[in-house]
């Protein structure tokens, strides 16, 4: 019995499809059960392909050449995940699949980016490779709604709760049928969740996803993004993602904790007993790799102006490719343990970023490293932030997005690992963001400006 038998028998009449813009928004449609069937009997549909080129506002990107007005917009030809399913508790159990574009020779699709993660996953496959990941997100709640943020112009909104109280048991417990709710939400979702808590900021939550092998945690991450928003909308709360709301609390981060298998035995590669740190060869080549490459991969894993706002010393994230051995204040943190705990953290992402790009950007780096048989510098210990201006400058990070995309654009490795239509066609979407940005007049500058100059 196939779905489709198996949704009819069930008397479910409609599925939802979903799928990541560029952007890494949720994006889809419901369809009727008998266009589902006919989806799955034809090996496929087709999206018209403007929603791999326009940005969060819907506008058309006028700098990309793989689709535009001058392409015609034709359809993209997706497949659907059944691996993906989800049945969605508050809609009497409608299920919800996960789609993935591919190309018009049935191939990987140039620039869906699951299908690009999926790329770079069949390299790590190629070299004995299994990759395990696992998400851990920030975000704010507010008691507001999408409307009352646009009334109040973003402008003195109400938290959820008051006051910096990380960890605040007090918090936690007065809201405890919020917590315990969105964690019993999760679950249903097939985003479980392994802890959930109050960080430092009025109303910031702290969510670790369960780890997961990449595409699954990636999908599972996608899909935790907007289905957080989902939850709190429909109890007229509102949750944000960005990297940083106010420059008054700390950026709201999206850390990726990872570590390579042995793909046939599921052995921890990353761990080595009586190693220094119980660090493998294997783990210190793939943390080069990210060290070495994360300035030309930055703009995967910060992908907004906004992004750049957190990249700031002091506040948690780091402005250079450092490392060190269970070190906060490092880019990226190695993580020593048994050889079931073993791992790499990666703290550099924000909340904002494209839970495919940041996957396949890590593990690309990794993967380069291993290939190279890279070497990392030596661990930063103490304040990272103290040390960072010493490094030389092919580990200093861009400090705003224009220059993380020239850096990206200029790689061979990133056209080595991601293909020259992705990167052309990723760099001008970010290119069109950065102009989008700059022909606004924003806030700093009427303040600044308006009377006295």
């Amino acid at each position: 019995m196939d779905l489709a038998e198996t949704y009819e028998s069930e008397g479910i009449r409609r599925v939802k499809l979903a799928f990541t813009d560029v952007d890494g928004v949720l994006r889809g449609k419901y369809v009727s059960l008998e266009k589902f069937a006919s989806i799955i009997a034809g090996g496929g549909a087709g999206f018209c392909d403007c929603v791999l080129g326009w940005d969060i506002d819907d506008q058309l990107y006028d700098n990309a050449r793989f689709t535009g007005w001058h392409t015609a917009f034709p359809d993209a030809r997706y497949e659907i995940e059944p691996a993906t399913e989800r049945r969605l508790a508050d809609e009497a159990g409608t299920p919800l699949l996960l789609l993935n574009f591919v190309g018009d020779d049935g191939g990987s699709h140039p620039i869906c980016p699951r299908s690009l993660l999926k790329r770079v996953l069949a390299k790590a496959d190629a070299m004995g490779f299994a990759v395990e990941l696992a998400f851990e997100y920030e975000f704010f709640v507010f008691d507001e709604t999408p409307h009352t943020i646009r009334e109040k112009g973003y402008r003195d909104l109400r938290s959820l709760t008051p006051g910096n109280f990380g960890y605040s048991v007090l918090r936690s417990s007065t809201e405890s049928d919020l917590f315990q709710d969105f964690m019993d939400y999760c679950e249903s979702m097939a985003f479980p969740l392994e802890g959930l808590h109050c960080e430092t900021g009025p109303g910031v939550w702290e969510a670790a996803l369960n780890h997961a092998d990449a595409l699954a945690m990636s999908d599972a991450a996608a899909l935790f993004k907007t289905f957080t928003k989902v939850f709190f909308q429909k109890r007229e709360l509102l949750a944000t993602f960005m990297a940083k709301w106010s420059m008054d609390y700390p950026g709201q981060s999206g850390h990726v904790h990872q570590s390579l298998a042995d793909k046939n035995t599921g052995q921890n590669l990353f761990y080595e007993k009586g190693g220094t740190h119980q660090m493998s060869q294997v783990m210190r080549h793939y943390l080069a790799g990210q060290q070495r490459f994360l300035k030309p991969f930055l703009a995967l894993s910060a992908p907004t102006i906004n992004s750049y706002t957190r990249l700031v010393k002091g506040f948690w994230a780091p402005t250079a490719a450092t490392w060190g051995v269970d070190n906060r204040t490092c880019a990226l943190r190695a993580i020593p343990g048994s050889e079931k705990s073993q791992r790499l953290e990666f703290r550099v992402g924000a909340a904002d970023g494209n839970p495919y790009l940041v996957a396949a950007a890590n593990i690309a780096a990794g993967l380069l490293g291993i290939e190279r048989q890279l070497d990392p510098t030596d661990p930063v210990e103490g304040n990272a932030y103290e040390q960072e201006d010493a490094l030389p400058d092919e580990l200093q990070l861009s400090s705003n997005l224009r220059d993380a995309v020239r850096d990206f654009r200029g790689s061979p490795e990133a056209t080595e690992m991601f293909g020259a239509e992705f990167v052309e066609h990723y760099a001008c979407s970010r290119d069109w963001e950065v102009r989008e940005y700059e022909r606004h007049v924003n806030d700093w500058q009427m303040k600044r400006y308006f009377e006295i100059i």
